[in-house]
């Protein structure tokens, strides 16, 4: 079993914590950071146009989009957190320098935005992790897979996994190349699973079930079977063949979803589909 999260890993967290881009998962991020001990007095957020949400949490001290004069110096973030929109990296991500020091850590949420793109328009020597989260975050359920660059120390990583693990499960990689792939499996795949139970509706409905009833037996079948797979220890082939009766009706459905031109082989298609596109994106 997994050893369970401290959940008050970002207390000691000196600071200030620069929340760029304030989204549904720039919030997600918020709300798991301040559950996990960050004191909001240690938060800045940058957004141009901050949800209601975001706007109250003001009143507890977060700071957002504070105005400087002219002649004010940029203080120095103990972590910077890039969550805007991949389109507007390039004109958002080099004003950022201004904050980043040598001691501060950056960590980036952008989907096909890499390392090098970072390094390029950020203070030489900057401390960089690019990261890929999916969005189960937004009820703290998701996973995120991150990468690092040379400049990122052993207590920078710890710091990244901190606030990363305030959304879900965190996973790192070496190998910057396979981010494309994780965005194709885990990046994308909320949307697969979200088709399957569109897809079973739909099967329901011509099988005879009315509509309301067909929806909702595949929206908790899938959500079920998720929270099965989440809690058991066997694997998730295991788990299939103990539904599986030879020559019953699991049996007869999956000669067809696992025959020539069927689920594994289509759905292995789609994630390399989504893997060169990742590729193409980011350039």
């Amino acid at each position: 079993m997994k050893k369970p999260a401290n959940k008050k890993s970002l207390a000691t967290f000196k600071g200030p914590l620069l929340l760029v881009g304030a989204g549904k998962m720039g919030q997600a991020m918020l709300d798991g950071w301040l559950a996990r001990g960050l004191s909001a007095r240690k938060i800045v957020i940058i957004d141009p146009q901050p949800a209601k949400a975001i706007k109250a949490l003001g009143k507890r001290g977060v700071a957002i989009n504070p105005k400087a004069g002219p002649k004010a110096k940029a203080s120095e973030a103990g972590a910077i957190v890039i969550a805007v929109k991949p389109q507007i990296a390039s004109e958002a991500v080099p004003a950022l320098g201004l904050h980043a020091g040598k001691g501060t850590l950056v960590v980036s949420i952008m989907a096909g935005r890499t390392l090098k793109f970072l390094e390029d328009r950020m203070p030489k020597g900057a401390a960089i992790v690019r990261a890929m989260p999916n969005t189960p975050a937004a009820i703290g359920r998701g996973i995120t897979v991150a990468c690092a660059n040379g400049e990122v120390s052993a207590k920078q990583r710890k710091l990244a996994t901190d606030l990363l693990a305030a959304i879900g499960t965190v996973e790192w990689v070496d190998d910057e190349t396979l981010m494309d792939a994780v965005t194709a499996v885990s990046g994308s795949g909320p949307a697969y699973i979200f088709l399957l139970a569109e897809a079973m509706t739909q099967a329901g409905i011509a099988a005879g079930l009315p509509a309301n009833l067909a929806a909702r037996l595949a929206r908790e079948t899938v959500a079920g079977a998720g929270e099965l797979l989440h809690r058991s220890e066997l694997d998730a082939a295991t788990l299939r063949q103990n539904v599986t009766s030879p020559g019953g009706t699991t049996a007869a459905a999956l000669e067809i979803l696992m025959g020539p031109g069927g689920f594994n082989e289509l759905l292995t298609k789609a994630v390399a589909a989504a893997t060169r596109r990742s590729r193409e994106l980011a350039g």
